[in-house]
């Protein structure tokens, strides 16, 4: 128990004065819109949230009303208990259309001390009004003619409606040599010439794998044309509709000439790195640990596209990283690829020491020109540790920075030195050899199938293995594992080669009695695959400089997917559905 010379009154002061001291740094406000470009006559959403108590009904509009019309406005309300502590969400959504075109803003909204952010809609202007007396429209859009090869191209197909509609659907976009994410599906209202017309928005977002020509072949769009019931038995079912987009073909450009050789290419709207610590690197003492965060985000890419942040050790420093975290997320511009690469921190002894800097090239689309998002190098000094500093010394001698280090990640600056503990390189050697080892151990065993599945196939005259479980046919999740795949391989990814290789692996054989990689392997019955699998582990898991080529995973697994899909019934058409 810890005492102190305050007074208990003093004390019982401070506590009743927290919350309201807290409020002003618990206060937010946030405001969103739907959609960030429109036409004249389109209809859009802003939300405006409250989380700390706000009161909402005090908002001065009048940054709105500026240059939208207000159509309507509703609010909700939300209590949440996670663990005792209650937290309140209040909701105000606006319905808006704007009065003119160009780059309009929504300057901040306030409320007591909380202020929102500045919003930007670009307004077009009004679509022009169909040809004859047509009610049912659906139309495909890109966002540009040309893309460059792994970079991202925005479909829209887009159906307007000036009747009702039911059994509404879409047929599933299809694209060779292209991996294809579906977006964000948005409706709205649209008024072109006094007429009121019902809209809705399928987007997706494609990167094709290679250059040339893409065709994004013509998609079909059927309903039935609502009409009022007669009788309690009538469906009111009125005649089936009809509408298809027009195929169309987009140039691919190739990598451009001067992309630096040896670097991942990333063709991106915009790239930005940044770093956090767990504890200011400033205030390291030696034998401590801080995690070190590099974060890495980029717009019109794929999570898997972005590089590895690489932490090399140095003299007096060692790096344990933590597993990468690969996301995506949808912006107004389609996805934004993110990678959070961790690793502790440890100074072996107190000294001077530089992190150099991180340097990476990618390819702005927008401009057509190379750009660099670099992250500066960091100078830190590290102070003895009182107690630790002369253990080490003991123990190791007088060393200069650098000679030791420890065998495992000391704690952050909260946990007790009595965890912190020294040990040499062999025990590194040692684990590396294990996991070579081991990794070894279960090629044998993957060879030993490949040959034993040879022999039964050798007694069966080529026919069909007696006794073995027949696999479930592939779904939808092959297509997409083997285009992340691929992506992965084309950008020298091996972590997140071997994530899609076990995904593919596990959509082809969902049932195999043992690893689906194993099995994969001794179904592809390929030694240049099993080989390139040998090559990606042995990057991952064997002590060197961690280098890559994904060529060869790439090449021998597009040989093989016509032979394995063929096995196991994966090319099974599928109907993507999009109901009011």
């Amino acid at each position: 128990m810890i005492r102190t010379g305050k007074r208990p009154a003093t004390w019982l002061l401070w506590l009743a004065l927290l919350p309201l001291l807290a409020q002003p740094a618990l206060a937010a406000l946030q405001a969103r819109v739907d959609r960030q470009q429109v036409a004249m006559g389109d209809t859009l959403r802003l939300e405006i949230t409250a989380t700390a108590g706000e009161d909402l009904g005090a908002i001065d509009l009048t940054p709105v009303q500026r240059d939208f019309d207000i159509l309507q406005r509703s609010s909700s309300s939300s209590v949440n208990i996670v663990n005792g502590q209650r937290s309140e969400n209040r909701q105000l959504v606006l319905e808006i259309t704007p009065r003119r075109q160009g780059q309009l803003t929504i300057s901040p909204l306030a409320s007591a001390n909380a202020r929102t952010l500045p919003l930007q809609v670009e307004v077009g202007p009004q679509p022009e009004r169909p040809a004859g007396d047509a009610q049912v429209l659906f139309e495909a859009e890109v966002d540009r003619s040309q893309v460059y090869v792994q970079g991202q191209l925005l479909l829209t197909l887009r159906l307007q409606q000036a009747v009702n509609l039911d059994n509404r659907s879409v047929t599933e976009l299809k694209i060779d040599n292209a991996f294809v994410k579906p977006l964000e599906q948005k409706s709205f209202q649209r008024t072109v010439n006094g007429r009121p017309w019902l809209v809705h928005e399928i987007r997706y977002a494609i990167f094709p794998e290679q250059s040339g020509t893409l065709e994004i072949p013509a998609q079909t769009f059927s309903a039935r044309e609502s009409q009022p019931r007669r009788s309690l038995f009538d469906r009111g079912s009125g005649p089936l509709l009809r509408r298809s987009t027009e195929p169309l073909s987009i140039e691919v450009l190739p990598r451009p000439g001067n992309w630096p050789a040896g670097t991942t290419w990333l063709p991106a709207r915009n790239l930005r790195i940044e770093e956090t610590w767990s504890v200011p690197p400033e205030q390291l003492q030696a034998g401590e640990s801080a995690t070190r965060t590099v974060r890495i985000s980029g717009e019109g890419l794929q999570g898997a596209q972005l590089p590895p942040t690489l932490f090399p050790a140095q003299a007096g420093l060692r790096y344990y990283p933590d597993q990468p975290q690969i996301a995506e997320t949808e912006g107004g511009n389609g996805l934004i690829g993110q990678r959070v690469d961790s690793a502790a921190l440890v100074p072996a002894a107190p000294g001077h020491y530089r992190i150099p800097e991180i340097r990476i090239p990618w390819w702005d689309t927008e401009r057509g020109e190379l750009r660099e998002a670099v992250l500066p190098a960091r100078d830190i000094a590290v102070s003895a540790a009182p107690g630790l500093n002369q253990e080490l010394n003991q123990g190791q001698g007088q060393t200069a920075p650098g000679t030791a280090a420890p065998a495992a990640p000391a704690k952050d600056r909260s946990a007790p030195a009595s965890m912190v503990a020294a040990a040499g390189e062999p025990g590194e050697l040692w684990l590396w050899r294990g996991l070579a080892a081991f990794g070894a151990l279960g090629w044998l065993l993957a060879g030993w199938l490949w040959w034993h599945a040879r022999r039964r196939g050798a007694r069966g005259n080529n026919g069909p293995h007696h006794g073995a479980t027949p696999d479930t046919p592939a779904g939808p999740g092959e297509s997409r594992a083997y285009k992340q795949l691929m992506a992965a391989c084309a950008s020298n990814q091996a972590g997140a080669a071997r994530k899609a290789l076990l995904d593919w692996a596990g959509s082809l054989y969902p049932q195999a009695r043992g690893p689906a990689l194993a099995t994969l392997v001794e179904r592809a019955n390929s030694p240049a695959f099993a080989s390139a699998v040998s090559q990606l582990e042995q990057a991952l898991f064997a002590p060197g400089d961690g280098n890559w080529d994904g060529s060869k995973l790439a090449q021998s697994a597009k040989a093989l997917r016509p032979q394995l899909r063929r096995q196991d019934g994966a090319d099974q058409p599928g109907l993507s559905l999009y109901p009011t």
